[in-house]
């Protein structure tokens, strides 16, 4: 037993497209995305501690950079199946969950099982740290759905993931670091030149009113 399988699993993340099913200009792994939602939270977390904010910067990292790790066992399941039903979700959590635990029992060595478990568990929580992921996530995921828009892509699939991205920010408001990003940084995005972008902003404006 060694660390070999894990270093060589990081790997397939590459190889991981996330919403899959759909025609897209530019694909992202989930290796991407994962790097991409760290450096997302590190900025989040400089506005946190700017305000004030206690921020536990060894969880935030560690939560931004493995919070899809474990979809290299079961895939980058489409959003809309994902979350169907209730009980979907919780099946596809637990079967996750199982494949994680057998992964660090068989593969990690025992003195960094402790690590792992803590690393490769659920990190959107409601602590400052899993708060922040949450809205990580989502930012990077709303700068995906962008991409597309602003390329002229024509699934309809982009409009609602930004949508669902915005309003899931959103309900994060009252942190010093989602109102730093609607005040600072939305405006910026929506201001750049592309076919829908007053239908955008339209979008934007209500969904943060």
């Amino acid at each position: 037993m060694g660390m070999h399988q894990y270093l060589k699993s990081l790997s397939n993340l590459e190889t991981i497209y996330r919403a899959p099913g759909f025609f897209k200009y530019q694909k992202h792994s989930v290796a991407e995305h994962s790097f991409k939602v760290a450096e997302i939270a590190q900025f989040l977390g400089d506005i946190e501690e700017n305000a004030g904010n206690e921020v536990n910067w060894r969880s935030l990292y560690e939560k931004s950079l493995n919070h899809d790790y474990n979809e290299r066992f079961i895939g980058d399941i489409k959003t809309p199946v994902k979350y169907a039903t209730p009980d979907l979700r919780t099946m596809l959590a637990n079967v996750e969950d199982s494949m994680k635990d057998n992964f660090i029992k068989n593969e990690i060595p025992v003195e960094f099982q402790g690590a792992y478990t803590r690393r490769l568990s659920e990190g959107k929580d409601d602590t400052l740290e899993g708060k922040i992921l949450s809205v990580a996530d989502k930012i990077d995921l709303l700068y995906e759905s962008f991409g597309e828009i602003q390329k002229g892509n024509p699934e309809d699939v982009y409009t609602e993931i930004y949508k669902e991205s915005l309003r899931t920010i959103v309900e994060f408001k009252t942190m010093a670091s989602v109102e730093y990003f609607l005040d600072n940084v939305l405006p910026d995005l929506l201001n750049e030149e592309f076919t829908d972008q007053l239908k955008l902003e339209r979008i934007s404006r209500a969904i943060i009113a």
